[in-house]
């Protein structure tokens, strides 16, 4: 073979290699989009029927009756039956819990101490997770995720888009919440707390040497402050409300123990799980605390035995702020999907627009991002989804979903 057919074969090759580069990093559709709706939940008013959504550099630009709109001869026109805003997961494990859930992508959780709040979620998410796509294609655009459930206080979590090729790409929320556990689910992966007053104990402690950590810091005179503890930082965050505790705590009993460090130390807290938050309604509007509810399929078992259906439904009409999630259980192969739990939820006394607010606006609200994602309102991120039917329903499909106004999947499932 000459060396001119050689270097013309090897230059063919390599821009084979770049288109397919080229085709794999661009998404589908990165322009202007018109999508249209026969029905629009903007989750910031009443439905739009035949609704149009128009977004432009990323961003929502408009949203309004397709009577009411002009669509430009440069947008790429999409439509359905529905359109939605991207669903969010208001707590997950996903990113450090894989898809395999076996050892090698299990990093959700360090059994070397039961606190340590010192670990970030940002050191250990993977974007490129197998579990991440997973989730996407199902409609979920944002997730908050992190250390999970099983230790007294198991490390941060973090906020993200579930696009992106680097937690960077994804990055909404380095540091969200601090999470914590309470309950006989920790003393299973540590030798001590071994009962539930041990394990109120040890973070009663924490939080008091934190206290003194911090006013110690405060010190004019730093060689008179002590070394920095990184443990102590992120707990001395949490006593200020620059971050809130997210505290799993499923049943009556720990629910109580939560509310009450929460008025012991005037710290922000988050109910996570909260399996039996309907015999503590009261209690729990008092506090003024939202809650993270437990996935409404949650297995009844152990800690969660008491779970019911109908809770969504009883925290709605009790005025509490809610939002649903995932969660993370160990015998779930891959992770379970936040739409389906609001649609068990809706079947089982929450409202329709209700129950999409517990994977939207509400979550948002919740996490402190409702400014940018969970309604679809001029000026916020263009995370949209497209179902060809009701979403709640077992035959209906996402079809479309879009983050940050590029098209990341269209193929209806």
């Amino acid at each position: 073979m000459s060396s001119k057919n050689f270097d013309k074969m090897a230059g063919n090759a390599t821009m084979r290699s770049l288109l397919i580069v080229f085709i794999i990093a661009t998404p589908i559709w990165s322009q202007k989009i018109a999508v249209k709706g026969e029905t629009v939940y903007t989750m910031a008013g009443d439905p739009i029927q035949n609704g149009v959504v128009l977004i432009k550099n990323g961003k929502i630009e408009r949203v309004g009756p397709a009577s009411s709109l002009n669509i430009g001869s440069d947008y790429k026109i999409l439509s359905n039956k529905i359109v939605t805003p991207g669903l969010i997961d208001a707590h997950t494990v996903v990113g450090l819990a894989g898809y395999y859930n076996q050892k090698h992508d299990q990093d959700q959780l360090e059994k070397s101490d039961p606190i340590q709040a010192e670990l970030r979620a940002i050191d250990a998410f993977n974007a490129r997770e197998k579990l991440v796509e997973w989730v996407r294609n199902f409609g979920v655009t944002t997730i908050h995720t992190g250390h999970g459930p099983g230790a007294l206080i198991s490390g941060q979590t973090m906020i993200v888009k579930t696009n992106g090729q680097t937690v960077n790409d994804a990055l909404i929320k380095p540091t969200a919440m601090v999470a914590f556990s309470l309950g006989p689910n920790v003393g299973r992966n540590f030798k001590s707390p071994g009962t539930r007053a041990k394990g109120v104990a040890m973070i009663r402690t924490a939080l008091l040497k934190a206290q003194n950590y911090a006013k110690k810091m405060q010190n004019k005179k730093e060689d008179k402050r002590p070394d920095r503890d990184l443990k102590m930082e992120v707990l001395a965050q949490i006593l200020s409300k620059e971050l809130p505790a997210l505290i799993t705590a499923q049943k009556a009993t720990e629910i109580m123990s939560a509310l009450r460090l929460a008025n012991e130390f005037d710290i922000k807290i988050v109910l996570d799980g909260a399996a039996e938050a309907y015999l503590l309604l009261d209690e729990i509007k008092a506090a003024k605390v939202p809650v993270i509810l437990h996935p409404t399929m949650v297995r009844n078992r152990g800690e969660t035995q008491n779970a019911s259906y109908e809770t969504a439904a009883k925290l709605q009409q009790a005025g509490i702020k809610f939002a649903l999630q995932s969660g993370y259980e160990s015998y779930v192969p891959k992770t379970r999907v936040i739409l389906y739990e609001a649609a068990i939820a809706a079947a089982n006394g929450l409202a329709f627009e209700d129950a999409l607010a517990t994977i939207t606006i509400n979550a948002a609200q919740i996490l402190g991002i409702d400014k940018r994602v969970g309604s679809l309102e001029k000026g916020k991120d263009a995370d949209v989804l497209l179902f060809d039917g009701d979403p709640f329903e077992y035959t209906s499909h996402v079809c479309t979903v879009i983050i940050d106004g590029k098209v990341v999947s269209d193929e209806c499932r």
